[in-house]
């Protein structure tokens, strides 16, 4: 009897030792979503908030060693709102930040974030600024150039106009940022640009200005480089002036599908690159979909995907660079840093590295829109 007690308790106290070891062993970590939830971008906010959650509810529910605690702020896509945004989930003990979701408001968090050494991941501010003297901000989407770049490369090589028109919001830092790359590669290419006309967020256009010249120019392809709602406007703008050329985008027209009161089959046709569509047939892609629809209700868009990427990228460069629950956000900085640049992830938006200009290497891809969804090209 005595033996049997004697193995009993040697038994209960092995377990008692590894349960206190495998919670000694479980991190937290600590990573802030900032991003627009309420305003005129509030749809990619959202997006990346939601792919930000399902991400770490999965590696919750996995219960491996890292546990994600999520912060989440509201920035309205506005750069000195931002701010607040920041210095609050600071406060909340936030670690690291995935964010924040546009490029003006990141530019400027980043630039605070350089100064008080706090590790920036934005899963889709693309703007150059954002990374541009700054080795703590890091990208999960393309630089602004590079899908310029990449835009006009494809346009070229699968000769898809041959007399170009450009619509443009000259007073955003994405939009005019794509166009000024689109442009220098095209002259490159020897691609013709025949029309060039820009708007300002402010000036609520109707686009009749901007369609007609570039109707009037001949132009059988119009680039355009901006977000969801102007592209929607400028389809519309088309229709009525029976113009049909090719139009296009790039990935802040994902969404254009969901825009209140648009006519989708106007966007029947329309072709942006973008490393993501939700009708993929990749596994992970499906069970991502699938999760999200469950939890969301709707398809998820790029954005939503590049959030759920970046949360597993900030995962996997913790465990590289050794992060502990109890570090502070000063002292993750630096081993964050290093730890991405040695890394490498394969997620639902391509196969990802990174160097240290934070800017992330990925091969870009284009879709059309048919018949209502997102289909990628060959």
């Amino acid at each position: 009897m005595k033996k049997l007690l004697a193995l009993v308790l040697a038994m209960v106290m092995t377990l008692t030792v590894c349960a206190a070891v495998a919670e000694e062993e479980t991190v937290t970590l600590k990573i802030a979503h900032i991003g627009p939830t309420t305003g005129p971008a509030a749809l990619y906010g959202l997006a990346t908030l939601h792919g930000a959650e399902l991400a770490a509810k999965e590696i919750n529910e996995a219960g491996g060693k890292y546990r994600i605690e999520l912060i989440a702020e509201d920035d309205e896509h506005n750069p000195e709102k931002v701010i607040n945004a920041y210095n609050k989930v600071l406060d909340d003990g936030a670690q690291m930040i995935l964010g924040t979701t546009t490029s003006k408001p990141c530019e400027a968090a980043s630039a605070q974030g350089y100064v008080d050494r706090v590790f920036f991941l934005t899963p889709s501010a693309s703007s150059t600024a954002v990374i541009e003297d700054k080795d703590n901000a890091f990208q999960v989407c393309f630089t602004d150039p590079n899908q310029g770049a990449a835009s006009a490369e494809y346009i070229a090589s699968h000769k898809l106009g041959t007399k170009i028109a450009i619509i443009y919001n000259d007073s955003d830092v994405y939009s005019t940022g794509i166009r000024d790359s689109f442009v220098a590669k095209a002259a490159e290419l020897s691609l013709e640009i025949v029309s060039e006309t820009s708007f300002s967020t402010d000036d609520n256009a109707d686009f009749t200005v901007q369609v007609a010249d570039a109707q009037n120019a001949g132009a059988d392809l119009v680039f355009l480089p901006m977000y969801y709602t102007p592209a929607s406007n400028i389809l519309n703008t088309a229709a009525a002036k029976n113009y049909k050329p090719v139009f296009f985008g790039v990935d802040g027209m994902d969404g254009i599908l969901g825009v209140e009161g648009f006519d989708t089959s106007l966007a029947e046709g329309v072709m942006l690159l973008t490393p993501f569509v939700a009708t993929s047939e990749d596994e992970k892609v499906v069970s991502f979909v699938t999760k999200y629809r469950e939890a969301y209700n709707e398809d998820p868009i790029q954005f939503a995907a590049d959030a759920y990427d970046g949360i597993y990228i900030l995962v996997e460069a913790a465990e590289k660079a050794g992060i502990t629950s109890e570090m502070k956000f000063d002292e993750v900085c630096d081993p964050m840093i290093a730890a991405m640049q040695e890394i490498s992830y394969e997620g639902l938006t391509g196969a990802m590295t990174w160097d240290e200009s934070g800017a992330v290497t990925k091969t870009p891809m284009a879709a059309t829109i048919i018949n209502g969804i997102y289909v990628f090209e060959d």
